[in-house]
């Protein structure tokens, strides 16, 4: 996991009081498990203060928006705030509003490249492909800063795509010692995983929604864009699991036997204490799902795409 100090320095640590509020404004909602009612992109959602605060912020769960406690810009809502539009707030320049609207969710993408970059520059196995995870990181860098104007028209897709592929040359390199099974992409909500050997296993961008991971070895495991939101983590062994993100990690279930990567916070609304029948790693690897009992589907709700 990349370092604090590198993640403050290339400003990818969200920070609200240097925001105009642009997740809650910006960004579309529907009314689902994640949110508790609709909101239109460029419509400020009916929480927000007039100091770009959340009115709601310390019951947000209970209040029925966890999927406003989940939600990381990586720094982009600083960015767009202060640099791109010179601290002018959407409230004393309305005539930048729509652009600054435009612009937040590229930069916030970029933004989010930029983690996954540094976090493969941490991962000595991949030290080969150093030198080039460093030039995408300073080439991506660079483009956050640009003007309204390049941002507002700039393709995320096709810069996405060739990072992408850097990256996953670098998660090849970090788990060639102990690869596991290619499930990328794969529809396993609500599977039955629970003590799955999934150590070194490619879930990149895999629905695990409601899944049973409980006491599941997922060491070293890629997890890119892995949608986790209401995956039972109980007992569940996350240690070095890569592009792991600390909103990955409030989307799910966790217990106080959920080992997580020491970069990462426990979050706070997980018990403090270990759920009995957590499960325990199955003494096989390539355990998978059940084939039987799945639970229904929970509702999906759109989540950002992820390399």
């Amino acid at each position: 996991m990349p370092r604090s100090d590198d993640l403050r320095e290339l400003g990818l640590l969200s920070d609200c009081a240097d925001c105009f509020g642009l997740c809650c404004v910006a960004l579309p909602f529907a009314a689902s498990a994640d949110f508790a009612a609709d909101k239109a992109a460029g419509e400020p959602c009916g929480n927000l203060r007039e100091d770009f605060r959340c009115s709601i912020h310390g019951q947000l769960r209970q209040r029925g928006y966890p999927g406003c406690t989940v939600f990381d810009c990586f720094g982009a809502g600083q960015k767009v705030s202060q640099i791109t539009f010179e601290g002018r707030s959407w409230r004393e320049a309305p005539g930048t509003a729509r652009r600054m609207y435009a612009v937040f969710p590229v930069v916030r993408q970029l933004h989010e490249l930029m983690w996954y970059l540094a976090e493969a520059l941490a991962l000595e196995p991949a030290r080969p492909v150093h030198a080039e995870l460093r030039r995408a990181l300073d080439e991506t860098d660079r483009l956050t800063r640009q003007g309204v104007d390049v941002l507002e028209a700039f393709e995320v897709a096709p810069h996405r795509a060739a990072v992408n592929e850097l990256l996953l040359r670098a998660s090849e390199l970090a788990r060639a010692g102990h690869r596991g099974k290619d499930r990328r992409g794969a529809d396993l909500i609500g599977a039955r995983l629970k003590g799955a050997d999934l150590r070194g296993a490619n879930l990149r961008g895999a629905y695990l929604i409601g899944a049973d991971l409980r006491g599941a070895d997922l060491r070293q495991a890629d997890l890119i864009g892995a949608d986790l939101r209401g995956a039972d983590l109980a007992g569940a062994d996350l240690t070095g699991a890569i592009f792991l993100t600390q909103a990955q990690l409030d989307a799910a279930r966790g217990d106080a036997a959920t080992r997580v990567p020491p970069a990462l916070a426990r979050p706070s609304h997980w018990p403090a204490t270990a759920r009995p029948e957590t499960g325990s790693r199955a003494p096989e690897a390539g355990a998978g799902p059940s084939r039987g009992g799945r639970p229904p589907r929970p509702r999906r709700s759109p989540r950002p795409r992820r390399g």
